[in-house]
């Protein structure tokens, strides 16, 4: 005798099928849960990672910029301890400088000539004074320049006098003070240059300076000459 199903078996099987549908979704869910789950923990690791590393940075950022204030004060120090090393030289080396000049000012002055002021701004040195003659004021140049304390000596005025037949001219110079080591530089220099336009060997200074000689011993009588 043959069996027959009256069941309703497709409604089960629909059932069955839902309920396996409905199982995958739910385990589709619970890994997307889960997916998203570690990486919000990984990505949270990530910016603690770099939340840590940024704290660090800024940390040794701070220290720098103290090092670097440090620095800065340390220089500042240091230029100021050089200004003052640089004036006590100066100081020690006008202390011998003055020494030197008033030496250099009885060596260099000729029979003639008499001084009556002596003004030094700087390393500038104003001279004035009285001379028989236009070529003892040359002389007088001739011997500041050849001095190794003294150097660029300019004529600034020769003026001849009506009343004094002993002192004739009055006479203003410019003198430069300066150290042996430093004309001997400007000297080798001079000499570089002249030798190198072909000019020779000597220094300008001593061209100048005899220059400015002659024109002082030659300038006429009642009118200022300048070199």
């Amino acid at each position: 005798m043959a069996k027959i199903n009256l069941l309703p078996w497709r409604d089960e099987l629909r059932k069955q099928r839902q309920r396996e549908f409905y199982v995958m979704l739910a385990g589709a869910a619970v890994a997307a849960v889960f997916v998203v789950f570690v990486w919000w923990y990984w990505m949270g690791m990530r910016l603690d990672n770099q939340d840590n590393r940024n704290a660090y940075l800024k940390d040794q950022i701070h220290q720098l910029d103290g090092k670097l204030a440090e620095i800065k004060t340390l220089e500042e120090t240091k230029s100021k301890l050089l200004a003052r090393k640089e004036i006590i030289e100066k100081l020690q080396a006008s202390r011998s400088q003055m020494v030197h000049l008033f030496d250099e000012m009885v060596k260099t002055i000729p029979d003639g000539v008499r001084l009556v002021s002596l003004k030094q701004n700087g390393d500038a040195l104003t001279l004035d004074g009285v001379a028989q003659s236009n070529a003892s004021v040359a002389t007088y140049m001739r011997n500041l320049d050849a001095s190794p304390w003294l150097t660029h000596s300019d004529l600034v005025k020769t003026e001849a006098k009506k009343n004094d037949k002993r002192d004739r001219f009055d006479f203003g110079l410019v003198v430069k003070l300066t150290n042996p080591d430093e004309k001997a530089k400007e000297q080798e220099k001079a000499a570089k240059a002249a030798a190198a336009n072909g000019i020779g060997a000597k220094p300008t200074e001593a061209a100048a300076s005899g220059a400015t000689a002659h024109d002082a011993a030659n300038a006429p009588a009642g009118k200022e000459s300048k070199p």
